[in-house]
């Protein structure tokens, strides 16, 4: 029987936690990427079918939805499958429960394949057994492009000079990394004494050591709450750029 998801149980560690005993939203990417990889090996399209051809997954676009933050010390199931090809990307979406089967994280994810060679993108509809796909929504639509507000007068948060601790077995700097530059980059009594409610973040390009990455953070008062953009930037070139909702 083909595994149209992988789901996994966890207890929520108290070095993926903040101050406030919250899971981090670079945590739960690191859980939701792992999750990934080990159902694309299941799916016959992992790391180790596409290295054979020097290639692999970018993580290219992510949405989440943080409807009630795991704490420390919860224990939570997380579900993940993918939903084949949509136009440029491949799709894949997550669930993450707690322990009575309630929501409390939504993501959907946009990825990309490359040549890491070439470092060009690789667009293959025979990639994945169409047998596999589950056309479920967790969200209703993929994740957006965000730039920055153009009315925004974006002030630079800190730099960052991309090390070994950043780096993942591709090379470059690791999808979930970004996501702890850009809360490093938001004001901290601010992401102390309010949750992230939703995120969304675009990888525009990598990078690499020894890149030192600009942040810049610009922030808007709506009335759905607090808009924090962060986008990183290697020179001139824009790295990544996420808005955080709180």
């Amino acid at each position: 029987m083909i595994p149209k998801t992988l789901t996994q149980d966890y207890t929520i560690p108290c070095y993926d936690t903040d101050a406030s005993w919250r899971l981090k939203p670079y945590s739960f990417m690191n859980l939701a990427q792992e999750a990934a990889g080990q159902h694309a090996v299941l799916l016959g399209f992992g790391y180790d079918d596409l290295i054979k051809t020097n290639t692999a997954w970018i993580l290219s676009r992510m949405h989440v939805k943080f409807i009630d933050t795991p704490k420390w010390r919860d224990n939570v199931t997380l579900t993940t499958w993918h939903k084949g090809l949509n136009r440029l990307f491949y799709l894949r979406d997550f669930i993450l429960t707690d322990a009575e089967g309630n929501p409390r994280i939504k993501a959907t994810t946009s990825w990309l394949v490359l040549n890491l060679e070439t470092r060009r993108l690789v667009r293959d509809p025979g990639l994945m057994d169409e047998a596999t796909v589950n056309q479920e929504n967790v969200l209703e639509t993929p994740a957006d492009k965000v730039q920055m507000p153009k009315d925004a007068d974006p002030v630079l948060a800190l730099e960052h000079v991309v090390g070994y601790s950043d780096i993942d077995m591709n090379g470059h700097a690791n999808n979930a990394m970004y996501m702890q530059w850009a809360m490093d980059a938001v004001d901290h009594e601010m992401a102390m004494s309010r949750p992230v409610r939703e995120l969304t973040i675009n990888y525009n390009h990598e990078a690499k050591p020894g890149d030192k990455v600009m942040i810049y953070r610009a922030v808007e008062e709506k009335e759905d709450g607090i808009h924090v953009y962060v986008e990183g930037k290697v020179e001139d070139t824009s790295s990544f750029i996420v808005e955080l909702l709180f």
